[in-house]
């Protein structure tokens, strides 16, 4: 065993979020442990901007995630056909960049990058290269995977960080801008200021398939920036994804797949169910594996996996609005379910979105004309969704 590398405590296969944050954290409340993260990459953190609400984390959860973050607003705003909207709810973003930058500075050589792995089980990696990696316990942080045990939906995006031609004006992010042309589902604009200057403007989608055309998308910003008066002066980058967002699922069989490797993140199912924001979820694993008294591959496993189905159960009712979302109206009349939800005070959206709903939230929600056909509305809430795809009516 020696010959070939000698075990570490904890070895994370990937180097994103999940695992970063893990990393970090374990460097933090038990720095004696010998963790090594893997990345593929040539660098960690990859092309991401990670954004999150003040309400999502507790005070000390803010406190050891705050080097990392990059930029912070005090407010933020919402637009709608037939509602604008303004928050005073703080708003943060961590960039990968920074991200990158944070952890390589404290993790140092606990970080190898140029690692792709060939195979992986519960206290075990082969890479590529055929070199074997031993651990007490491995987690896998490398994204999400297809699995017949999920039924999803999927938001998309692209995102283009522009250099405006004069000062953009915005003050505060724009979570979502529905006044755009509803087109492949839920449409919405998402922009973050980042200096007078500097702009992030993600074109989002919540559709039914996973198709991403970045060349159309990109013309829509650029049109967008220019209904806006901004004007592009150049790119400076470019970013996209296509998150899930849950509609139903078997979260014991999806762990079963697993074979006994604990998992971290989105290869946990452990994102907001409806915006698929994924950093606060990445936050709270942390500090319960950090927590953990046996990081042992077993327990690792049986603790990691009963933390992920407890957190799945919790979240019914946000899958049960998504399969409202998705399935109770055409897709261009979608908008109106997200229109509708900011009608309701800013305790409760704050509640919404660190997915910690009471049960007077539940009901307020479900108050009022529901703003999507009542039949379907009925339809979707007493039923769950076919086990392997959907159609939308």
């Amino acid at each position: 065993m020696s010959a070939r590398s000698r075990p570490v405590d904890l070895l994370l296969v990937g180097g994103g979020l999940a695992n970063g944050l893990l990393a970090w954290r374990l460097a933090e409340t038990r720095p004696d442990m010998s963790v090594l993260v893997l990345e593929s990459a040539d660098e960690i953190g990859g092309n991401h901007t990670w954004s999150f609400h003040d309400g999502d984390l507790t005070p000390e959860q803010h406190r050891w995630t705050a080097p990392l973050v990059a930029h912070r607003w005090e407010a933020n705003e919402v637009r709608f056909p037939e509602r604008r909207r303004h928050l005073a709810t703080g708003y943060r973003s961590v960039s990968s960049e920074r991200f990158a930058e944070v952890l390589r500075a404290r993790l140092g050589g606990r970080i190898r990058t140029g690692a792709p792995v060939a195979s992986i089980t519960p206290a075990k990696v082969r890479l590529q290269s055929g070199e074997t990696i031993e651990a007490g316990a491995v987690i896998d942080g490398r994204g999400p995977r297809p699995s017949p045990h999920m039924v999803l939906g999927f938001q998309k995006f692209l995102g283009l960080e522009i250099e405006t031609e004069r000062p953009h004006g915005l003050g505060r992010p724009i979570i979502m801008d529905a006044t755009v042309p509803q087109t492949d589902g839920y449409r919405f604009v998402y922009s973050l200021p980042f200096s007078p200057t500097r702009l992030l403007v993600e074109d989002t989608y919540y559709a039914d398939g996973e198709a991403l055309d970045t060349q159309n998308l990109a013309r829509e910003i650029a049109a967008y920036a220019e209904r806006q008066g901004w004007g592009i002066a150049r790119v400076l980058r470019e970013e996209n994804g296509i998150l899930p967002i849950a509609l139903g699922g078997d979260i014991e069989a999806f762990w079963a797949e697993k074979r006994g490797v604990a998992a971290s993140g989105l290869s946990a199912a452990l994102f907001h169910p409806t915006t698929g924001y994924s950093l606060p979820d990445a936050v709270r694993l942390a500090d319960h594996v950090a927590g953990l008294p046996d990081l042992s591959a077993p327990a690792l496993f049986e603790a990691v996996s009963r933390y992920s189905v407890a957190t799945w159960r919790e979240r019914r009712f946000f899958r049960m609005l998504n399969r409202m979302l998705f399935l109770a109206g055409r897709p261009e009349n979608r908008y109106r379910v997200l229109q509708h939800f900011y009608r309701l005070d800013e305790g409760l959206v704050s509640r919404f979105y660190a997915a910690r709903l009471t049960a007077a939230d539940k009901l307020r929600i479900l108050t009022g004309r529901p703003p999507v056909p009542v039949g379907a509305a009925l339809r979707v809430l007493a039923f769950p969704p076919p086990p392997k795809g959907f159609a939308v009516p």
